[in-house]
């Protein structure tokens, strides 16, 4: 029997030690970002807050999905598109010191529905000043042409005025991390802002080769996370045999996954190489599994239920609300106003809108 533990011991180390030489040796290859364990576990949880149909809890961040984060952020404006059941954040955090923007992802009534959907989905819009690259015009149009947008850029001009030139961390989950993509790339395009981080969760791929390598080349500083067998990286397909006309990851992709022998199990996050198709990442598992899409880290990333678009918000916070004619919204605060007044209107109650 101890013989027996000794061997397991041993197999144990030596995959360990393969694992992480291999991680390594690509690690500062070709000096692209720098993974880091303790913000992509901080960003996560943005991420799975954004999900939250309770605007009253989220706008004044006592949500319980906030614990741990609430002395750390501000919140300064949450979007919500009722016409695209689309919902996004901006806020800014002592911990990282940053702008923080986030993207919720699909609210469809059934997320195998969408995922099935987006296996078929084509590349079928050019994107704009960039030869050759093409996009999902859906997720594209998603954050370009929705309120969204402009409610992110307001935002994002206000925080700066009020706090400073500080860098702007943008984050998502499966269609929240191809938005948060699209939005990286327009502040960095349109809009000049010099430091731009994106961190995403089960993101899709949302270009061809070309966009992919336009977006390197601009948003350089990228990690798309993606754990074991979560499906969603996976799509829409990437077929090898045509890697200019298919869809095409961007770097860089750092993938989680456990390696064991019976009781013993290490979690390897492996940082890809820069190709965004790295063959011994990802793309070496099938990917099928929605259970791992929906949690990352431990951290669930979705909504309490799939009931599309229904939100809750109570009265004391509907003077903070701007509202468009297509019934879409936006909840501002003005900075000056202290949080902890904020926090005291969640005590009013919330009602479903």
């Amino acid at each position: 029997m101890e013989k027996r533990r000794w061997l397991v011991f041993v197999v144990f180390t030596w995959m360990f030690v393969f694992s992480a030489g291999r991680e390594l040796k690509i690690k500062h290859k070709d000096h692209g970002p720098i993974y880091n364990h303790t913000l992509a576990t901080i960003l996560v949880r943005y991420a799975s807050t954004v999900y939250l149909s309770d605007l009253t809890e989220l706008f004044t961040w006592t949500c319980s999905r906030c614990d741990g984060l609430i002395k750390d952020f501000e919140m300064i404006e949450l979007v919500v598109d009722i016409q695209h059941c689309l919902q996004a954040f901006v806020g800014v955090a002592q911990d990282p010191n940053a702008i923080i923007i986030a993207f919720r992802g699909t609210q469809e009534h059934s997320i195998q529905n969408w995922v099935e959907d987006l296996f078929w989905k084509q590349l079928d819009l050019d994107y704009p000043g960039m030869p050759d690259a093409m996009v999902h015009h859906g997720f594209f149009n998603a954050y370009h042409n929705t309120t969204i947008r402009p409610g992110i850029l307001n935002a994002i001009a206000r925080a700066k005025e009020f706090y400073g030139d500080i860098r702007i961390i943008v984050t998502g989950h499966s269609m929240g991390g191809a938005m948060a993509s699209f939005c990286a790339l327009d502040l960095r395009v349109n809009q000049k802002e010099r430091n731009v981080q994106v961190m995403t969760f089960g993101q899709p791929r949302i270009g061809n080769a070309a966009f992919a390598s336009y977006f390197s080349e601009l948003v350089p500083n990228t990690i798309r996370v993606t754990n074991e067998h979560d499906m969603v990286p996976h799509l829409p397909p990437y077929y090898t045999y045509f890697p200019q006309k298919t869809y095409h990851h961007f770097p860089r992709e750092v993938w989680l996954y456990n390696v064991g022998v019976e009781s013993l199990v290490y979690e390897v996050e492996k940082i890809c190489d820069d190709s965004g198709e790295d063959p011994t990442c990802s793309r070496s598992v099938s990917g099928n599994s929605i259970s791992d899409h929906l949690v990352y880290f431990g951290v669930e990333l979705m909504a309490k239920t799939w009931r599309r678009c229904r939100i809750v918000m109570g009265p004391g916070v509907v003077e903070y609300s701007r509202t468009d004619l297509g019934g879409n919204f936006v909840l501002s605060r003005d900075l000056a106003t202290p949080v902890l007044k904020l926090n005291a209107l969640s005590e009013a109650g919330a009602k479903p809108l």
